[in-house]
């Protein structure tokens, strides 16, 4: 099976509608990250086809979940972003998000820019820094990541980030039901999304937390 097939049938298989043109920016976001990787080490993924299962559509599983109360922009940050995920494919599949990546390694916010640039996707942000010292002039309705650190530090370093009302979205493969024992008081888990992600045989989980007033 070609990649294009692979991921057309991985879309369809998870029961997603996406704007026109989607699938071939996912596609030529996926040549990019694999021209990228042989140089700057992007993601342990050599392979294009388990790219394609273990990034495309493990991000893509997630995207129902990103959802506003209303009309306004849904403001996103992506922390660690790496190679751009979940980041990238959230902002292909959803253009009414805003979507800003922050990684403090700046060869990779390099890939980064470069994706935002060739791919035209205006509402990506690229940040470079650490989180705990990015300070914008507003907060965020979600904060998600994907492989950035356990759940104790990913709410801890972000807290200040969060608007009110906001809710952080956690990306890991089995539940992690130490890391929830370690949460700071101040953070619940309010929903716990088990994911099935086409052509991955491995435990998704997305982890919802809200703070606790």
């Amino acid at each position: 099976m070609t990649v294009e097939h692979q991921l057309s049938a991985g879309i369809a298989a998870l029961g997603l509608t996406l704007p026109d043109g989607a699938e071939a920016k996912l596609l030529a976001y996926l040549a990019l990250l694999d021209k990228w990787n042989r140089v700057y080490n992007l993601t342990a993924v050599r392979d294009t086809e388990r790219m394609v299962s273990h990034h495309l559509l493990d991000s893509l599983a997630a995207v129902p979940y990103f959802q506003g109360g209303g009309p306004d922009l849904i403001r996103v940050l992506d922390v660690g972003s790496g190679g751009g995920l979940p980041g990238i494919p959230l902002a292909i599949a959803r253009p009414e998000l805003q979507v800003t990546l922050i990684d403090s390694i700046a060869k990779k916010t390099a890939f980064l820019l470069q994706a935002k640039a060739e791919l035209g996707l205006k509402n990506l942000l690229v940040v470079t820094g650490r989180v705990e010292d990015f300070c914008p002039e507003s907060g965020f309705d979600i904060v998600t990541s994907r492989a950035f650190s356990d759940l104790k530090e990913f709410v801890t370093l972000t807290r200040h980030l969060l608007k009110p009302g906001g809710r952080w979205l956690a990306m890991k493969g089995l539940y992690p039901n130490a890391e929830v024992d370690m949460l700071p008081t101040g953070v619940k888990v309010s929903a716990n999304h088990a994911l099935l992600v086409p052509g991955l045989e491995a435990s998704r989980h997305l982890i919802v937390l809200e703070p606790v007033e």
